[in-house]
């Protein structure tokens, strides 16, 4: 048998799993089979992203190679900001991916037909960039957006104005969140028209110390004016810890989260409450566990937040939210998502009956012992595995 058979390595096949535009990728990278199936895979890629510090997103790349590629394995990671375009984002995706490509079409039979071109210049600009960063790492954000809706008998009016920062370092995070909030409604039924006013603006902000890689504190304050909910002023005051049982540096892949908050808030009410009340402050604390899986079997997202007032534990919450995505096998796909919450801290309440206006155009915020939604995904996708056109039209 000759050397060069004993050598060749078996054509590549890429399976590429990400919250990415994949038609663009296999449209771009022409030189390998693309698979739906990771079981028909020689070359597997996952990708992985989570908001980073410049408003952008991370993209941790993760090659593993089977077969002839089995011991080629290759992690590479994309920065992008949130002033750069979709095209720019994926454009750029697309030669990191392909970077990481290139070691497995150097042990392919295609290392013949590589090209190599190195831009000289194009070395001598990046050296030369200056990295003074003249808005020290933060980010700041301004929006504002309206909606008009009208039928022939309801007619709706809204509008959102906010501002967001954002200051990220690997010590600190500094946020602020401010926004202000109207919706105006209007309801005919047999001749009588109800109207409904809702108002709310609010300013939150927080600071957050890592301590190591397990460790960070931080301290949360806010205030809050919202109709819904018959607060006239409400401001908090909450210091917290939290601890990640996995390296922070983990937090693409996984991360299992125990946060601890303690505080006080002060309540001053539009209408007296069912408890009688005008005006209170109450000392409060919760604990948060956030459990996040990102695999190659799928995503799993779990988070459990409990809290209750120190001086009445009888006046509690109890809030839970999980999201699973699995794979079974070929093309088969399951999603879970489910959220349940326990309220039995609703001390905001007005006092006496919802009126029609109320109940009709959710004016106020009603009573409830619980809230609770689930909803289940099945997908089975199967067919040709190999064709890697990209054809968009109609």
């Amino acid at each position: 048998m000759a050397q060069e058979e004993v050598d060749k390595k078996a054509p590549m096949r890429l399976f590429i799993d990400c919250n990415c535009d994949k038609n663009f990728l296999r449209q771009e990278i022409k030189y390998v089979g693309h698979v739906r199936d990771q079981a028909q895979a020689n070359i597997k890629l996952f990708i992985y992203d989570i908001t980073n510090g410049s408003g952008g997103r991370t993209f941790d790349l993760e090659f593993e190679g089977k077969g002839d590629y089995k011991n080629i394995s290759n992690r590479l990671s994309y920065d992008t900001t949130a002033n750069m375009t979709s095209d720019e984002v994926r454009k750029g995706l697309l030669k990191k991916v392909q970077s990481g490509l290139l070691e497995y079409v150097l042990k392919s039979g295609l290392a013949d037909d590589i090209t190599y071109t190195v831009n000289q210049s194009g070395m001598t600009e990046v050296q030369e960039i200056d990295f003074t960063d003249p808005w020290n790492n933060w980010i700041f954000e301004v929006f504002g957006s309206a909606d008009l809706g009208r039928e022939s008998s309801r007619k709706d009016f809204k509008y959102r104005l906010g501002f967001e920062s954002d200051h990220v370092t690997e010590n600190w995070r500094i946020r602020t969140d401010l926004g202000l909030f109207k919706s105006d409604s209007e309801y005919e039924t047999d001749g009588v028209i109800y109207t409904s006013e809702r108002f709310r603006y609010f300013a939150d902000g927080s600071i957050v110390r890592s301590l190591s890689d397990h460790w960070s504190t931080g301290i949360f304050t806010g205030l809050r004016h919202d109709t819904f909910t018959n607060l006239d002023f409400r401001y908090y005051l909450q210091p917290a810890i939290e601890f990640n049982i996995y390296p922070y540096k983990e937090v693409l892949r996984r991360e299992i989260v125990f946060a601890y908050k303690i505080g006080y808030f002060h309540n001053d009410y539009i209408e007296t409450t069912i408890f009688d009340k005008l005006e209170e402050g109450v000392y409060n604390h919760s604990l948060d566990m956030q459990v996040r899986y990102r695999q190659q079997w799928g995503n799993l997202y779990a988070r459990i937040i409990g809290s209750s007032f120190l001086s009445d534990f009888s006046k509690n919450r109890l809030q839970l939210n999980s999201n699973v995505n699995v794979r079974l096998l070929k093309g088969l796909a399951v999603r879970f998502a489910s959220r349940y919450e326990i309220i039995r801290d609703q001390i905001n309440l007005p006092g006496g009956d919802a009126s029609i206006e109320d109940v009709l155009l959710q004016q106020k915020q009603i009573a409830t012992a619980y809230q609770l939604g689930f909803s289940v995904g099945l997908s089975y996708t199967f067919g040709s595995a190999f064709n890697n056109i990209i054809n968009t039209r109609l």
